[in-house]
């Protein structure tokens, strides 16, 4: 692993607070991600299931857990099945876990090779009266089309026991992710800094007449010396009129004097993220339209955090960060109070000029579970980025930090990271 171990304390935990929730006589079944190829026999990488990781800490494919608390036999309670190393692995991809390094990370005592999991399941799923098992319910959307490993599962589970009562493990995972553990939020801490170093390196870098994917390059650098797991996300790096799409990625643009680059980017650190976006001038000094725009959206990120404190619903939050915007906007000479005190509240005259939401949960995923639904609560992180966004200027502004909730206010885990225009400035004087 690339990144420092984290002590089965933390999915022992997890283990048991999933549990707390199941229905009596249950089992849960949770797999890994697949493996995704591009063509031939290339592959993309591994990233592997938060849930499952979440309760076990194996980052490795091929893996399956199995929770059954009410088994009849101890051994059967917790079940951790792994890929099973062998010579051909060995030549090609190297050795996998063993099972002794399976039990020490997850702190699961039962560890069996997964081509013996039916035969296993076989004997003790009759016992129970039901399963949970894992889907992708967070952002379904996006896999609407594939088949996962935990859709085969679904199916296989249905096929094999269809008289079993199902259920959804997922949720319980989203009903326990939000609140972070000590030990979670120190890897988001390890992911931040990372981003901090990462961004600092960026600006002293930048320079007019480089290419976007020059600076997404500084940044890579950084992140793999750092030993970062990867990206959290395909970073953004867009000058001047790119910043106005707000999930540009191509990053192939030159960087010309005058303009400002809008920086949204991610570290993950063993599967845990950071997520922040800072603006800064291409030849290291703020134009005054750039510093008006950067101020208005600096004021709204720091009067932002002060909304974000237990017991506040998430569209109640974001109805106050869209008036803080568009108290901004009519400062900027962007909107016309009259026009605004008189719009049509279904169509909000702001959204010409700052269209998304400001906040998001973070955590195993960059946009982490939880239902919007429910009250912010102490122990929750989430990211605060407002943005204003002026296509006809060349100018899109987005500033974003990642805050811990406490019953005393907010904690920036990403204060290290400068974001006052002077501070951005000192650091690009060549």
């Amino acid at each position: 692993m690339r990144y420092e171990s984290i002590q089965n304390t933390l999915f022992k935990k997890n283990r048991k607070n999933f549990i707390s929730k199941m229905q009596p006589n249950t089992m849960a079944i949770l797999t890994s991600n697949d493996v995704k190829h591009n063509n031939a026999d290339d592959v993309m990488g591994f990233t592997q299931n938060n849930d499952l990781f979440y309760l076990s800490g194996i980052d490795q494919e091929d893996t399956i857990l199995v929770l059954y608390p009410d088994a009849y036999k101890k051994e059967n309670k917790a079940i951790l099945f792994i890929k099973e190393t062998n010579e051909q692995i060995k030549v090609w991809d190297g050795e996998k876990l063993t099972k002794e390094q399976a039990i020490e990370i997850s702190g699961i005592e039962r560890v069996v090779w997964v081509q013996d999991f039916e035969m296993t399941l076989q004997y003790m799923a009759f016992e129970a009266d039901g399963f949970y098992l894992g889907h992708n319910e967070h952002l379904k959307r996006v896999t609407k089309d594939q088949e996962t490993q935990q859709d085969r599962m679904i199916k296989w589970c249905k096929e094999k026991y269809p008289l079993h009562d199902y259920y959804r493990a997922a949720k319980i995972t989203r009903a326990l992710r939000p609140i972070k553990h000590e030990e979670e939020i120190l890897q988001i801490k390890k992911a931040a800094a990372i981003s901090v170093v990462s961004f600092m390196r960026v600006l002293k870098a930048c320079k007019p007449e480089m290419k976007e994917y020059e600076l997404e390059a500084e940044l890579s650098y950084n992140l793999i010396q750092s030993g970062a797991t990867r990206h959290a996300f395909k970073p953004i790096v867009a000058s001047g009129k790119n910043a106005c799409a707000l999930h540009y990625n191509a990053n192939d643009a030159l960087c010309e004097a005058g303009d400002m680059i809008l920086l949204d980017f991610g570290v993950c650190y063993a599967n845990y993220n950071s997520d922040t976006t800072r603006c800064f001038p291409v030849n290291g000094t703020f134009s005054e339209r750039q510093k008006e725009v950067y101020s208005s959206v600096l004021k709204c990120l720091k009067e932002g955090r002060k909304l974000l404190k237990p017991g506040v619903l998430p569209s109640d939050y974001e109805t106050q960060m869209a008036r803080l915007v568009e108290t901004e906007l009519i400062a900027l000479g962007l909107l016309n109070a009259d026009e605004v005190a008189n719009q049509d509240p279904e169509k909000p005259l702001y959204k010409k000029y700052f269209m998304h939401g400001t906040a998001h949960h973070i955590g195993l995923d960059v946009h982490d579970v939880g239902l919007y639904s429910r009250p912010l609560e102490a122990g929750m992180v989430l990211t605060c980025e407002p943005g204003i966004y002026i296509p006809e200027e060349g100018i899109g502004c987005r500033l974003e930090n990642d805050y811990l909730i406490t019953e005393n206010g907010t904690i920036n885990l990403t204060e290290k990271m400068p974001i006052e225009i002077s501070d951005i400035e000192a650091l690009m004087i060549k």
